[in-house]
Parts: C-alpha cells; structure tokens; sequence
C-alpha cells in the first residue's frame, strides 16, 4: 500500500525530531503502526518534559519540503514504493532520503568504491578503470563525491550509472571544486543526502553517510585507505551489514596501502579486478535476516524502572537481552523502558539490539 501524503509528512517530521534516530525511528512505527499516530503518542513518552524530544513545527518541515521542491529534489521516506530495497533491507533503514538525479539507479545491482582523498594517480587509475567495468557489468558504482578515490570512481561510471552519497544536504557542493562534478552527477547519475536540505557537512554526517555507500550496495571496494580512514570504517560497517569487502592490495611502503592491506588480513577478498569481485558474486551470498519475532512493548513503564534500566547502560554498547537478564524483567518492558529513555536523552539506541547511556 502507498503511503498518504499526511503519513509521510509525519515521517520526515519524526525523523526530523531531536533524539530520534534510525533505531528509535523504526521502533516507534513498530510500536504505533504509523509515524502520524507515533507524533501523537510522543508527548505521553517523554516522563521528563526538561530533556524532552520535541517533534518540529509543521511549518519547519513544509519549508524543508518547498526548499527541496524549488531544487527539483525528491523525497524518498521508508514505506515508498521507490525507496531502495537493499536500505530497506538494513536494521534500522534511514528513514528518509533526499535525491536529485535518477532515482531509478538507486534499486538496481550497485556497488560502491571507496578510498584516500589523497589518492595517488595509480590508486585513481584503479578506481577509475574498476568503476568503467562495474557500470560495463551492469552494476551502479556508488561512492561519497569525495577527492581522490571517490571522484575518480565517480568519472569513470558517469556514462553507465553512479549514485553520490553526500554528508551534508543533497544541495551541499563539497568539496567546492567538485561543483562540474556535481553538475553532471544531478544531470546524469543521482545524488542522495539522508541530511535536511541546505545543511552544511559536519564531522558527525560521515559515519551516517558511510552506512548508506555501504547499505546500498553489494560490495565495497576499498582501494587506498589508511588505517584510522572513513574507507575502513565503510568496509566495517559494509561487513556487519552482510556486504562483500573488497581490498586492493598495495606496496607496503606506501601508507596509503596499510588501510586495504589491514583488510586482507582481516579476511576480506583480495581485487585486482572486475572477475574477483564477479567470482564473489556468483558465490551465493544472504543479508542478515530480521528477526523472526516482532520487538513488543509495555506500556505499564514506571519511573523506578526506568531508573533501573538507566543504572545498567554504560558508553559501552549493551545488547538489550542482557539488559533484560541483569533486570529480571520481559523484554518487552526493557525496550519500552530504553524507547523511553533515548527520547529523554538518557541512553542511545544503536543498530544491532544495542543500547549505550
């Protein structure tokens, strides 16, 4: 079934909501069924209005809707016919992308090439020539419009099909020399952005756009990268998303090589070329399964038990069945206590079952 208009502006406001992420997100639409009955349920969540999570007022999220209109950007929220199925498929989905450009290229068979900025001119050849390959074979090369590695990925899949995920906006040019680059990408391939319209990228945006390059795809490819790099962190977050890694290998005495290296070693599949990661595609391969049984709440959460659920969580991510084993208590009454919590500000869903103060 389609959504209604008024469902899915009540998703962009309830993703726009202070505290609410992808993990609580998709937990309030579980719980209430829509985001317009979530908005109303919110109120009576939030036990400490100091700390509260206030949804946005409607006008604030029709001007975010006229300022993507006047661009010529699409919204895509999770529920749409058209958003990707291989995002769909992540635990939790972004609930809401902005796109400008193909929309289309966003469900069909991708994979992304990731790297150094400062890339050396052979690491960009490889990525360059790889990206001409995969479009050749049919696959949309999905990359983060970065220097180095992501540019040349980009050029060379231009002709055949590339997505561009963006930290900030879907209308935030960065790095400024990529404007032309970006010019073509809106006319020839598509641009995505879980971000609002007209942010500017920040530190905090990348890991999120990260797990987008990674969820959209079937595999990455790490070229160069250093070892403490947003590449790595891609390859992680694409190996706990069931994704194939890939790395090519380089000279030791290159730093730029030690990212990619690191890898192999790891167990990642070794690409020197399009056959090694056709070889790994032939393998049948299964995305992590949801779970075969829904996630229930109680309503009947007290203040002394929410308190008790707090004393539990660390910064160290906690999964919530052994929350549930420390407490004592169904789990249904420990994810409606940690729901609570993370609207208040108190603790932090995370993917995965995971909890953190």
């Amino acid at each position: 079934m389609s959504l209604s208009g008024a469902e899915r502006f009540a998703r962009l406001r309830l993703a726009r909501t202070d505290r609410i992420g992808p993990v609580a997100f998709s937990q309030l639409l579980l719980r209430y069924s829509s985001a317009v009955s979530a908005l109303d349920a919110l109120p009576g969540l939030v036990r400490k209005s100091g700390a509260a999570s206030i949804p946005p007022p409607e006008e604030a999220v029709q001007r975010e809707l006229d300022r993507g209109g006047q661009i010529g950007a699409r919204l895509l929220v999770l529920g749409d016919a058209d958003y990707p199925e291989m995002l769909a498929a992540l635990d939790p989905p972004p609930p809401i992308l902005w796109t400008r450009g193909r929309v289309e290229l966003l469900n069909r068979p991708s994979v992304a090439i990731v790297g150094a900025r400062i890339a050396s001119a052979g690491g960009q050849r490889i990525a360059r020539g790889l990206a001409q390959q995969l479009g050749q074979s049919g696959h949309v090369v999905v990359t983060g419009m970065a220097r180095g590695i992501d540019a040349a990925a980009h050029e060379g899949a231009l002709p055949t099909g590339t997505v561009a995920v963006l930290g900030g906006g879907v209308d935030d040019i960065y790095p400024p020399e990529h404007a032309d680059l970006y010019a073509r990408l809106i006319e020839q391939a598509c641009v995505v952005s879980e971000s609002p319209i007209g942010a500017r990228a920040q530190a905090r945006d990348f890991p999120r756009r990260n797990r987008i390059i990674s969820g959209l795809s079937r595999g990455v490819v790490v070229v160069e990268a250093e070892i403490r790099s947003g590449s790595l962190i891609t390859a992680r977050l694409a190996a706990e998303q069931g994704r194939d890694v890939f790395a090519v290998p380089g000279s030791p005495l290159d730093p730029r090589a030690r990212g990619p290296n690191e890898l192999l070693r790891q167990g990642a599949i070794l690409c020197e070329g399009i056959e090694d990661i056709d070889r790994a595609f032939n393998t049948l391969r299964t995305l992590r399964e949801p779970p075969s049984e829904p996630l229930r709440y109680d309503d009947e959460i007290d203040d002394a038990f929410l308190d008790r659920v707090a004393a539990l969580l660390s910064p160290t991510p906690t999964p919530r069945d052994e929350l549930a084993r420390a407490l004592n208590a169904p789990m249904a009454q420990v994810a409606s206590a940690l729901l609570e919590l993370s609207l208040t500000g108190r603790a932090e869903l995370l993917p995965g079952g995971l909890a953190s103060s």
